[in-house]
């Protein structure tokens, strides 16, 4: 098994909270050397004092706005002066949680944000770092998605859409580093303890019902963080880490038109019971997500 997430040179981004923090805090702990970039230069700055307290790794806070295109650049040219070389594992985490209207009623503004961040923000990293990772020669990427990808959950349209363009973006670099010592992977999970949801644009009662998912379903940040890693070491692809996103994956596989239009019907006979997809643990802020 390959160790690329031994002794890494990593950017994490949305790694002031959430998924993010728990991918820099366990990335030092396997003697990495982690810049901590998010919107929130704070909270960056507070998961880098909790690395200090550890035995092994390294790591600097680093402010970035993932949907402007300017602060990713800077952010990969400040991490090949830090690394004095290529970054060898880019780990594209922020993200923003965004539901709770149908299409026709999210407003364009709103579509824009949420894009912004979740989809282009994981393309413009993707610009920036494949390059980096190709001179390297090893390492590799890490894109947090969702199960909201493939759930087609109703009232998430916006969350939707972004996140699966990421896995579609994911799946196609993968295909496009095939052969080499370079692995993609893309994490797909359903409820992660996270401040994803207290941070976005979720209205009504989808956000308290994604809050209440959150706290008494969700998994723990810590885990899904060591298992992705643990996946990305082993070249896995895709990492789809609870039982109720594999259930919702497969379905959708075997019974896409099925699918869709169960779906469809549950939205209708229980209007407050959104599908358990439709917020997921992508955190990190990239604009106050968690």
């Amino acid at each position: 098994m390959s160790r690329r997430t031994r002794g890494a040179h990593a950017v994490v981004t949305g790694a002031g909270s959430g998924i993010g923090r728990a991918f820099a805090l366990e990335l030092a702990r396997r003697g990495g050397n982690v810049i901590c970039a998010d919107i929130d230069v704070d909270r960056a700055a507070g998961t880098v004092e909790m690395i200090g307290q550890l035995p092994a790794g390294r790591a600097t806070a680093f402010f970035c706005d993932v949907s402007q295109t300017d602060d990713i650049d800077r952010l990969g040219a400040f991490a090949r002066e830090h690394f004095g070389g290529p970054t060898t594992l880019m780990i594209n985490n922020a993200g923003v949680g965004i539901g709770g209207r149908p299409v026709g009623e999210i407003g364009v503004d709103d579509w824009q944000w949420a894009l912004g961040i979740n989809l282009w923000g994981m393309v413009y990293g993707s610009e920036v770092f494949v390059p980096q990772l190709r001179e390297a020669g090893y390492g590799g990427l890490i894109n947090v998605a969702s199960a909201a990808a493939f759930a087609a959950a109703p009232g998430m349209a916006a969350y939707n859409v972004g996140k699966a363009g990421v896995l579609a973006l994911s799946e196609t670099i993968s295909a496009e580093l095939a052969g080499t010592k370079l692995a993609v992977t893309v994490l797909c999970p359903t409820f992660v303890k996270t401040n994803v949801a207290a941070d976005g644009r979720i209205t009504g009662e989808a956000m308290n019902l994604a809050q209440n998912l959150m706290r008494h379903t969700g998994a723990d940040a810590d885990r899904v963080a060591r298992r992705t890693l643990d996946a990305h070491d082993r070249g896995r692809l895709h990492v789809v880490p609870q039982i109720d996103a594999k259930a919702v994956w497969l379905g959708k596989r075997l019974a896409p038109g099925a699918y869709t239009y169960g779906a469809g019907l549950l939205n209708r006979l229980l209007p407050q019971a959104t599908s358990p997809t439709t917020e997921t643990a992508d955190a990190g802020s990239a604009a106050r997500t968690s």
